[in-house]
């Protein structure tokens, strides 16, 4: 079926195209059903085509409240013996073609991806009636596939009884049968099983599905689309009804029963309102009494007490639970702030060293200006470094990192900037302290020290929303980051970010390194830092 239905309309869009032209007043062809496809007037707006039913699964329903005319037309694959189909067209329920077999010689071929024919199998003045098209195959007569045209206004449906469903032995029947109101009181006992709706009956009573929705809460609790035919008023009339189970009215209290048709799921609401039908059902479920007068005057007394209690309780256990919660954090923080000052305290000696060594080394060159520079910024750099506040605004770690790019620049000859985004204030806003260094160093020794005045190192401090980003870039050879080297700087800077971490739980520092042969470029973003 699924392959049919994805071929004909493929088949709908390629016809469309081609023989628009040929049909005079029509300009779309649309899906009718099985085998079939129709035109309409070309200023027609509203068509809703082509809709299935689950409780008529070999019906198809097209409603058309604006057209005059329409043409219909039978498609069939070419492999099909056409000689062996029949079609019947009846008009407002009387028949004007009755087991007509198609004429092979009318059939035009279509050039389609499953090749299909068609035959037109008539141009019908449709304003205000129902056309019916059956169409079957002799070898298989119950088979009969039928499509509905309907041009005439939908009429509303009726409720034309309510009845309780009772349990009769193995079976169930039925009792208190009332003729509805706009609001009708109905109430369950403890046999009652179910309500009956019974609804008027029409040709197209499987277009209407029931609704019943709890008033109080406006949610639906039941939908239903199949209906049943019984005798209840005349014995030669069968109406239309829906069964419902007393299960799904958890409350006693105001439902609404809605009736109303399918008429397309693109439907505007205001056009499936028109033909809606609503009543309100006062519904009066038999609730038996749990408790005694003596029993809810004990519950009464006994249940505010021992509520009290359970706050008081809960009250005290969460007070614990929290003191206890702090000062495990407390510790927490306070082993992490240990292990932080011992993360710098080998980082100090670290870059002490190393600065030391950029001495000894310019003095051997005999660059006794540049030691003489070199040694100057490296004082009151020492002095930065040695001391041993935990946190130091931007400014300050702009100039502790001037002191030692400065410093580096004499020897390497490399060129670099340090900027910050004019929304940034640098004079408030606290970072720790030596948090950049480590990474810069690391820039010089290992990417650029190699470039000479070719060498570039861009600092910069940003601003992403409520986000800090702090970022190293510079066009060194790169490394890969993937891979455990032996200096100490990267790893112990990593393991510092990774004890604050600890500390700031509620802004944790991320750290990205992107590096290739192009160069290195090193984020730290403090999260809801600003």
């Amino acid at each position: 079926m699924k392959k049919i239905f994805i071929t004909f309309f493929s088949f709908i869009f390629v016809v469309s195209t081609v023989f628009a032209q040929k049909i005079i007043n029509f300009s779309q062809i649309y899906s009718g059903g099985r085998k079939l496809g129709f035109c309409v007037d070309s200023s027609a707006k509203n068509i809703y085509y082509d809709n299935k039913f689950p409780n008529q699964p070999n019906t198809s329903f097209t409603y058309l409240p604006e057209v005059n005319n329409i043409s219909i037309q039978a498609y069939f694959d070419r492999k099909d013996d056409v000689r062996q189909y029949r079609y019947t067209i009846l008009v407002d329920n009387k028949p004007i073609v009755v087991n007509k077999s198609i004429n092979k010689k009318q059939l035009t071929d279509i050039e389609t991806p499953d090749l299909m024919s068609f035959t037109k199998l008539g141009v019908f003045a449709i304003k205000g009636k129902n056309i019916t098209t059956l169409i079957y195959n002799i070898n298989k007569p119950l088979d009969i596939y039928k499509s509905v045209f309907y041009a005439k206004p939908i009429p509303r449906a009726k409720i034309v009884l309510f009845s309780k469903l009772v349990a009769i032995n193995q079976g169930e029947g039925f009792t208190n049968v009332i003729a509805p109101k706009e609001r009708t009181s109905f109430s369950f006992s403890k046999k009652d099983i179910g309500l009956r709706i019974i609804k008027n009956k029409s040709d197209i009573d499987y277009l209407y599905y029931v609704l019943i929705k709890n008033k109080l809460t406006n949610k639906i609790i039941f939908r239903s689309t199949y209906w049943e035919y019984g005798s209840y008023i005349d014995a030669n009339e069968f109406l239309p009804y829906v069964k419902i189970d007393k299960s799904i009215f958890k409350k006693s209290g105001d439902y609404e029963i809605i009736i109303q048709p399918f008429i397309n799921e693109n439907t505007p609401l205001k056009e499936i309102e028109k033909y809606t039908t609503r009543y309100t059902l006062a519904l009066t479920l038999d609730e038996p009494r749990m408790f005694s007068g003596r029993t809810m005057l004990i519950f009464g007394i006994i249940t505010p007490l021992l509520l009290a209690a359970i706050f008081v309780a809960t009250l005290i256990y969460t007070k614990r639970k929290n003191e206890k919660k702090l000062a495990k954090q407390y510790k927490e923080k306070e082993i992490a702030q240990l292990q932080l000052n011992s993360v710098r305290s080998q980082l100090n000696p670290h870059f002490l060293f190393n600065a030391l060594a950029g001495i000894q080394n310019l003095m051997n060159k005999h660059e006794i200006d540049k030691a003489n520079r070199y040694l100057s910024k490296f004082a009151r750099l020492t002095r930065n470094v040695l001391d041993s506040q935990n946190l130091i605004n931007l400014t300050g770690e702009k100039t502790l990192l001037d002191d030692y790019l400065q410093m580096e620049q004499l020897r390497f000859g490399f060129n670099y900037t340090i900027t910050a985004s004019t929304d940034i204030d640098t004079e408030n806003i606290e970072i720790p302290s030596m948090l950049l260094q480590p990474f810069v160093e690391n820039a010089v020794k290992h990417g650029i020290a190699e470039n000479g005045v070719e060498g570039k190192i861009e600092v910069s401090f940003d601003r992403k929303s409520s986000d800090l980003l702090l970022k190293i870039v510079d066009n060194g050879k790169g490394f890969t980051t993937t891979k455990t080297y032996n200096g100490l700087g990267l790893s112990l800077s990593k393991n510092r970010i990774s004890l604050l971490n600890t500390i700031y739980k509620d802004a944790p520092f991320v750290l990205d390194i992107q590096s290739s042969i192009q160069g290195t470029a090193i984020t730290i973003t403090l999260t809801q830092w600003l």
